[in-house]
């Protein structure tokens, strides 16, 4: 397994809201990224800037790579109203590089 880190850009005043539907993210979605070879998925938020900070084991592609699903779509549009999206929808999302890593 492969970790992978990203960051992301929340809307400023929409922490309550991000974490309100991440608390009831879809069944469907959840199955996809399980599908898909990602676990152990946390996000981050860094309250100070609104910087959301992610990371997740992949054994295969990275939940940044499903956005040519269908739900992932559906979902990509759910969430453009609070947070930075690009012109496709997709989040706004840099990947992170490990310089540290304790076992």
């Amino acid at each position: 397994m492969q970790r992978f880190a990203f960051k992301m850009k929340l809307r400023p005043g929409c922490e309550a809201e991000y974490k309100k539907r991440h608390d009831e993210i879809w069944p469907e979605l959840a199955q996809l990224l399980k599908k898909a070879g990602i676990s152990d998925y946390a996000i981050f938020l860094d309250e100070e800037t609104n910087t959301l900070f992610a990371v997740q084991k992949q054994s295969g592609a990275s939940s940044q790579d499903l956005g040519s699903t269908a739900i992932v779509q559906k979902w990509w549009a759910y969430m453009a109203d609070i947070m930075d999206t690009n012109p496709d929808g997709s989040p706004v999302s840099v990947p992170l590089k490990e310089v540290f890593y304790l076992e």
